[in-house]
């Protein structure tokens, strides 16, 4: 919930509450000088004047007294001030109330002038008082789970920004190193090369900054990627990309998959190596989107190290799909898996 709408639900429960109490004192007063000769502008008069000594307190402790004392652990100065002011005008409320019914009967001016009229005056003015301060402690909290909630939004934007920046070094890297042997081994592919890494970075720089983007263009992305590394790979490795399902308008969080692909690639495949592949199946059924990524595994002399990429894509996933995605990786004897399960919007 926002500050603002905080403000709204408590400004609403503040009119609502005055409403019933005008109400109902409103009825009080008028039954109880029910006859022929009732009169209203009398009636109107004494139920304001009550309302608003009542509001009088409620308000001075509301907007002053308690954040300016109680909210700042100032108890003994805030109880002292408290009864100065409840006493002042509860005292200036009673005259009011004398001076209103001068002309009235004996017996009402005997109870003005008793002690349960006073205890009720002072019983009814604390309820108040209570209840509006209430009101107050509930906007205050509010406010906090608000502010907490977009510190929240904050940290997890700026951490997701920075493990989001992580992986562009990564991809730098990896891509400069496909470039490397081409040049190395005079290709003539090198344009194309070029116009695939211009793509990519022009989605890494830009579309990768929205929290979400269509998961056709996570795929454009991908299949680019594969695309450079066919390049530097023989003609010889097989290397399976497919996509089934319809993609329709499905958003996800942007550079997700590319972990498990580049690592695909990187543990699983060698021109110095037979028999070594890499497979990619992309599932989308409904709202569901099913990834799987395997590749045959490296000699031991071959392996290099793994970086910090695994560890990223995993908070990341926790940051982006808590709750919403299932990861399963399996470190087999002849071959390395991963299926990562997300629900899409």
């Amino acid at each position: 919930m926002t500050t603002k709408a905080s403000h709204n639900r408590v400004l609403l429960l503040h009119l609502s509450f005055w409403g019933v109490y005008l109400s109902f004192f409103l009825y009080q007063v008028s039954s109880y000088q029910r006859g022929p000769e009732q009169d209203w502008n009398r009636i109107i008069t004494i139920v304001s004047i009550q309302v608003i000594f009542a509001a009088i307190i409620s308000y001075a402790n509301y907007f002053y007294l308690l954040p300016r004392l109680l909210e700042k652990k100032q108890i003994l100065e805030y109880l002292l001030k408290f009864i100065i002011l409840f006493a002042v005008v509860i005292t200036i409320r009673i005259l009011f109330d004398r001076y209103l019914h001068g002309g009235a009967t004996e017996h009402r001016s005997g109870y003005l002038n008793s002690t349960r009229y006073i205890v009720q005056v002072v019983t009814s003015n604390l309820f108040i008082v209570m209840f509006v301060s209430m009101l107050r402690f509930a906007q205050d909290w509010f406010d906090l789970e608000a502010k907490r909630k977009e510190i929240e939004r904050e940290k997890l934007v700026t951490e997701l920004n920075f493990l989001k920046a992580q992986i562009n070094p990564h991809f730098l890297f990896n891509t400069l190193n496909n470039l490397y042997y081409l040049a190395y081994s005079k290709s003539d592919n090198t344009t194309v090369v070029i116009d695939k890494l211009s793509k990519m970075m022009r989605y890494m720089i830009y579309d990768s900054n929205h929290p979400k983007v269509l998961l056709s263009k996570e795929i454009e992305y991908m299949e680019n990627y594969v695309s450079l590394e066919r390049l530097r790979l023989n003609d010889e490795t097989p290397i399976h990309f497919e996509v089934k399902g319809n993609l329709n308008d499905s958003k996800i969080a942007p550079l997700i998959f590319i972990t498990f692909l580049e690592n695909a690639f990187k543990h699983g495949v060698s021109n110095t190596q037979k028999d070594c592949w890499v497979r990619v199946l992309i599932e989308v059924n409904g709202k569901e989107c099913i990834y799987t990524v395997e590749n045959s595994k490296l000699t031991r002399d071959e392996e290099t190290k793994s970086g910090i990429g695994l560890a990223n894509i995993k908070r990341r996933l926790e940051l982006s799909y808590p709750n919403d995605h299932e990861l399963h990786v399996q470190n087999l004897e002849d071959k390395y898996s991963v299926q990562l399960k997300l629900n899409l919007i």
